[in-house]
């Protein structure tokens, strides 16, 4: 059946990627566009701002190629069910959700949930503070009894590790134009928990990011991200990004943070790994033991991985292998002015809009790609009001990993929603723009210096990309 399945997906793609010109007319792009800065994900970029736009494979794979990523698309969808079962068991005991889709929806972006609704794309990261030196540079210490991530949901016969309940203050903020922004500050409490938590426990929640256009930022040279590091600031400029630096189970040495929120994650192998293990509780040739070590659920009974090597691979490449989508109304007057303003409020001091990938093994459709990701995939310290206060490796506290921008205009369009930021408190890109501090405050400042037509400007821009 899984055959059949990807046979009739890849026709049904040949004849999607053949439509190419009428696709370009249905998003606005004219004769007059510039091709190069609406290509965002180089070769790999796809002319559908539908709501299918964030799982469509890279137009120029090979056959072979497309079929591997068809494969990936199905494990990515598959749904793991507990054990004993003759199909896609392992799952748990703990865990926050049963698929790679659920967290992912459209390979999109997660959102908090609305009053009432359980977490779904949201999860929470759980440590220990560092006691023992505050210099040294450590992966996030543990919580007894919960590890590293907090499970809120449990097979039958176990107990989840615990639940979140969030709740929000509004908070107004007023632009040099007298216009009113409400941000509104979350508030998390930590419930329902199986057992008692320490007093002191740093908590970071975790929107789940879209996951297209990841190969092109595996294949950025390391070089060419290390060219944008200014840890010290030496140009004074007020802007000091720096590389994580974390552990490569596999290699078993210290490596460029790439992936995760704070950069945690050395390559997509090790996050897709990761995911699986953490969010899923299942097992691989990475991370052997079950999520739930050293608890009392703890049950595993074999070290044989639930999750293949096989499998990890295909949806590694899966994601490694989703098209970029185009950038839309590029000769729009006011989107050529947002991106000005863009500019102009130093905003593209960190969300760079242009890198070129360099060779990725094993998938060359990413490699040697010009791209427009609006990244530097570097940490920056954004000030106390977004600090999660949890390090990680070489990241603070307050620090965050520049997140693409590519794609941010369809959000809404793929997954219903306006929800930014890394735990998504932000309801619409203003507010997102409005949080920005530490070393984005004074883009922050100068976007409230500005006219509504001109937030208007950049708004239009951003929807753009």
């Amino acid at each position: 059946m899984k055959n059949i399945i990807i046979g009739i997906t890849l026709i049904f793609l040949v004849s999607v990627v053949g439509c190419k010109s009428e696709s370009q007319s249905i998003i606005g792009i004219g004769k007059s566009f510039d091709s190069s800065s609406a290509l965002s994900g180089g070769d790999t970029t796809i002319f559908d701002a539908s709501s299918h736009a964030f799982s469509i494979p890279a137009p120029n794979l090979s056959t072979a190629a497309l079929e591997r990523h068809l494969e990936g698309d199905v494990e990515f969808e598959a749904v793991f069910v507990t054990a004993p079962s003759e199909v896609n068991p392992g799952l748990g005991p703990i865990y926050n959700n049963i698929s790679c889709v659920n967290c992912h929806s459209r390979d999109g972006r997660g959102r908090p949930p609305n009053v009432d609704e359980k977490l779904v794309s949201l999860l929470f990261r759980l440590s220990l503070p560092n006691t023992e030196n505050l210099e040294s540079v450590k992966p996030p210490i543990p919580v007894p009894g919960y590890g590293t991530q907090l499970n809120n949901r449990a097979i039958y016969g176990t107990q989840a590790e615990g639940s979140v309940k969030i709740e929000y203050n509004e908070h107004p903020l007023t632009a040099e134009d007298g216009t009113r922004i409400h941000l509104r500050f979350p508030n998390y409490t930590i419930t329902d928990t199986y057992k008692p938590l320490p007093d002191v426990v740093e908590v970071s929640p975790r929107v789940a990011p879209a996951v297209f256009g990841l190969g092109l930022l595996e294949a950025i040279p390391e070089k060419t991200i290390l060219t944008f590091a200014d840890e010290g600031d030496v140009d004074e400029d007020g802007i000091s990004g720096k590389p994580n630096y974390v552990w490569d189970v596999v290699e078993k040495r210290y490596a460029l943070g790439r992936f995760g929120w704070k950069a945690n994650q050395p390559n997509l192998l090790q996050q897709v790994a990761s995911a699986y293990h953490d969010d899923m509780g299942l097992t691989t040739s990475l991370f052997l033991l079950e999520n739930s070590f050293g608890q009392p659920q703890y049950t595993q009974n074999s070290t044989t991985p639930e999750v293949s090597d096989e499998i990890l691979d295909v949806v590694t490449f899966y994601v490694q292998t989703l098209a970029v989508p185009a950038r839309r109304n590029v000769d729009d007057p006011q989107v050529m002015h947002g991106e000005q303003l863009f500019v102009q409020a130093q905003c593209a001091s960190c969300h760079i809009p242009t890198l070129r990938t360099g060779l990725l093994r094993g998938v060359p459709s990413v490699s040697n790609q010009t791209i427009h990701p609006y990244t530097d995939m570097l940490l920056h310290d954004m000030g106390p009001d977004l600090a999660d206060n949890r390090p990680d490796f070489h990241a603070s506290g307050s620090e965050w990993r520049t997140p693409p921008l590519w794609g941010i205009g369809l959000v809404q369009t793929v997954n219903g929603h306006t929800n930014f930021l890394h735990d998504g408190r932000a309801r619409n890109l203003m507010e997102a723009i409005l949080w920005h501090g530490g070393e984005a405050e004074k883009s922050r400042d100068i976007i409230l210096q500005m006219s509504k037509n001109e937030r208007d400007a950049l708004i239009a821009f951003l929807r753009s990309l």
